[in-house]
């Protein structure tokens, strides 16, 4: 993807000591210079003097001076972006008697709205090149409402169907954008302050029983199978 003078450009939007640091250590490793970006710099500045290529920058990706300050300064340094991984996302856990309008929007804000700006960012130059990709981290919540996500899920299920979006208008421009879902718990110091006893506190976060009603998709199902053996399959075999 890099134009033969300088090096693919990864940039890794919202790194944290889980995800957003393997996906960094991984391009650097596959020879891309990387663009850590994320609201605090205190891992992204000590990512960045120890990986070859790597620097940082601060992004608030909820704010658009914010996203277009560090895409500048990233595109100054590096280059322009071959790949977009956003991995951004933030919400706060409760039910929908619990979590306030400002969460909703928060969540919102961080984890469509930041995809909306990272991705209009990257997007010009890739069309210019004909080649290009966006992958979105989701999470549980793109697939699931859990009672206690009532402000983290409407968040990610907006960000998939953003991504969804975004997939269709691009791939002619040879733009590919994958939305991957990890369904678990990422381990890092916040995430294991959360357990206790192998438990997670509060139990409102705690994952919605197998006993909940299946959601049917064609997607998820072997080809061929009916309606009724397709939902089956969704509720015995297909972890969500």
């Amino acid at each position: 993807m890099a134009d033969g003078t300088r090096l693919p450009v990864c940039a890794v939007v919202g790194v944290g000591p889980g995800n957003g640091e393997a996906f960094a250590r991984r391009f650097v490793a596959d020879g891309y210079s990387v663009a850590l970006m994320a609201r605090r710099a205190e891992l992204t500045a000590k990512l960045a003097a120890e990986l070859k290529g790597a620097k940082a920058y601060a992004c608030d990706v909820s704010d658009e001076a914010s996203v277009e300050a560090a895409f500048a300064k990233m595109r100054a340094d590096l280059g322009d972006a071959d790949v977009l991984i956003f991995n951004a996302g933030s919400g706060v856990w409760g039910n929908v008697e619990e979590v306030k309008a400002d969460d909703l929007e928060r969540s919102w804000r961080i984890n469509t709205l930041g995809l909306f700006l990272t991705g209009r960012q990257a997007i010009p130059a890739m069309r210019r090149k004909g080649q290009g990709a966006i992958i979105v981290v989701g999470a549980t919540a793109t697939r699931r409402g859990a009672a206690g996500a009532a402000a983290f899920a409407q968040g990610k299920m907006a960000q998939r169907a953003l991504a969804e979006s975004m997939g269709r208008h691009l791939w002619p421009a040879g733009i590919h954008v994958a939305l991957i879902v990890v369904d678990g718990v990422v381990g890092g110091p916040v995430t294991r302050s959360r357990f206790t006893a192998g438990r997670m506190i509060p139990s409102s976060t705690r994952p919605v029983s197998r006993r909940s009603p299946p959601i049917w998709s064609s997607r998820t199902a072997p080809p061929g199978a009916s309606r009724s053996k397709r939902a089956r399959t969704r509720r015995n075999g297909e972890p969500t």
